[in-house]
């Protein structure tokens, strides 16, 4: 090898040379000012890293409707494609909202939970039972969403979990005899609604749900089982001394707090008979008890679902607009006073269950009653999220008194929709 430089530099060359490989032997020190410029350089890396983490932009959240009108979807539409036609339907009507089933009654989560709790007891396992949908198909889903103004809102069942209360035995409700888990009617342990933690997984899936774009929290199931022998057959030793209505208000209150700083409305699920019902019913519903506690309140008035003779009316499934008539007057003559009360939103049902079979006409009575006691906001349910797209207005005329087409009735499940 040639040098171009003469042997006297060569040589000055070699002893830098081997200088800084000295400098870098285990062992060696480095001078200040070295190790000083690179630990500086260290920190900004690290700084920019942090930085770039906690300034990742917010999903953008669809605003809240002036005046709401929603459609329920449950977790397998949502997997599936019927989501897609209802996200048209919505483009085409006046339906501005979806509820979608975040975690449902079984306990199944949606997608991939990044909360501990869900990963470890497998609410979200990749299987052919649960299935969650990907991520990346989410994302596709709520930007659709918001590209058409259509409010997405989470739905989170709170008590009936069925693989919590599996998975964590201590969390359910436990039976006197033996102090084994209680089970309902199917054979299916419920959580113990006194537990903290049993709210603090339902807070810990809102606070993920909002940050995956979601604009609402909708909690269902915030009560007690509707079974009379849980009285005689329960035990339950976090009680101290409080109703069950108690209970349920200082646990809607505790998690509202929480969910606060989502800057999201957290609006709850309740029985419609709460709005005329003075007790809580064994399930610790009580209107006055929860109506401040939420920013929405959603009183489940089912036709179908009064006993005949309520309100003096022989036979309520065949009567929807005099029971909805009479619910909504109940709601707001017992709201009137209380500060803070909550905005009611009734669900309307939008499926059969008994005679006779419900269309165009039923739906749209049930819709007329809450316009006729000024509320204009309402949601469907249908187990299978099919609807009576019949009973729907074009987007243009959603303040027109008559439905777009009284001929256009969809298909609706025959089979009867789970009990909420």
């Amino acid at each position: 090898m040639m040098f171009r430089k003469s042997p006297e530099s060569f040589l000055s060359l070699l002893a830098a040379l081997l200088l800084a490989a000295c400098s870098d032997a285990p062992g060696a020190q480095a001078r200040p000012d070295s190790a000083q410029r690179r630990a500086a350089q260290q920190s900004r890396a690290a700084a920019a890293l942090a930085a770039d983490s906690v300034a990742r932009a917010k999903i953008p959240l669809v605003p809240t409707p002036d005046t709401l009108r929603g459609l329920y979807v449950n977790r397998w539409a949502t997997i599936g494609q019927k989501v897609w036609k209802l996200i048209d339907v919505s483009k085409r009507t006046e339906v501005n909202a979806l509820v979608i089933d975040v975690k449902d009654d079984r306990g199944y989560m949606l997608y991939p939970s990044r909360v501990p709790l869900a990963r470890e007891i497998g609410a979200d396992a990749q299987n052919e039972e649960i299935r969650p949908m990907s991520h990346r198909r989410l994302r596709a889903l709520l930007d659709t969403m918001r590209a058409h103004d259509i409010y997405p809102i989470a739905r989170i069942v709170v008590v009936k979990d069925p693989i919590l209360a599996e998975k964590k035995p201590e969390w359910s409700i436990r039976t006197k005899a033996d102090g084994r888990p209680w089970l309902d009617k199917n054979g299916k342990p419920w959580l113990d609604p006194h537990h903290k933690g049993v709210w603090d997984y339902a807070a810990a899936l809102a606070e993920e749900a909002v940050e995956l774009g979601f604009s609402e929290v909708q909690l269902d199931y915030v009560r007690f089982p509707d079974e009379r022998r849980l009285v005689r057959e329960a035990a339950f030793a976090l009680a101290e001394g409080r109703t069950r209505a108690e209970v349920i208000r200082q646990q809607l209150g505790a998690i509202r707090a929480r969910l606060k700083p989502l800057g999201v409305p957290m609006t709850i699920d309740v029985f419609g008979l709460t709005t005329s019902d003075t007790t809580d019913m064994g399930i610790g519903q009580r209107w006055e008890a929860f109506i401040d506690q939420a920013d929405y309140v959603l009183p489940m008035t089912y036709p179908s679902h009064y006993a005949p003779g309520s309100y003096k009316i022989a036979k309520p499934n065949a009567n929807p607009y005099q029971v909805i008539d009479k619910a909504l007057k109940d709601a707001k003559r017992r709201t009137d006073g209380i500060a803070g009360a909550a905005r009611v939103i009734p669900w309307y049902q939008d499926f059969t269950l008994g005679a006779p079979r419900y269309g165009v006409k039923e739906v749209s009575a049930q819709m007329q009653a809450g316009y006729d006691n000024g509320i204009a906001s309402w949601i469907l349910w249908n187990p299978s999220s099919n609807y009576t797209l019949g009973a729907l207005r074009p987007e243009k005329s959603a303040g027109a008194l008559a439905p777009a087409d009284s001929t256009a009735d969809s298909t609706k499940a025959a089979a009867s929709p789970p009990p909420r």
